[in-house]
């Protein structure tokens, strides 16, 4: 035993006791925060289809999202297939416009036609 020399200091009639009630009062504490925290518990324990309340949840997300602004700038000339982006907090970033590519399948009629050598 590993601990052997605390029972020559705490009695065992005490320690055990305070011990076991220290495990379930955490257990205690951590059910509650599982409860308080999470929606799927209560629709569970209620009888209710699961994620039925993280639909409420989501609205009240969704209300209080807040997009991020961001301004570009196209350069013209050389670079006119650049933009540079420049985000919220002062970031340039740039970005490359090209064309679509245009595959060798890909056909006006919607038919796919396979090329062979």
């Amino acid at each position: 035993m590993n601990n052997a020399k605390m029972w020559l200091v705490v009695k065992p009639t005490v320690g055990v006791p305070l011990f076991l009630s220290a495990v379930a009062i955490g257990s205690f504490a951590v059910h509650v925060a599982v409860l308080t925290n999470t929606s799927w518990v209560s629709d569970f324990l209620s009888g209710q289809e699961l994620g039925s309340g993280d639909q409420t949840a989501a609205a009240a997300m969704l209300n209080e999202t807040d997009t991020a602004k961001a301004t570009y700038v196209v350069p013209s000339g050389e670079h006119a297939g650049e933009v540079t982006i420049i985000l919220s907090d002062g970031t340039p970033v740039k970005a490359i416009l090209q064309p679509p590519e245009v595959h060798a399948t890909a056909g006006a009629s919607g038919s796919h036609s396979v090329i062979t050598q």
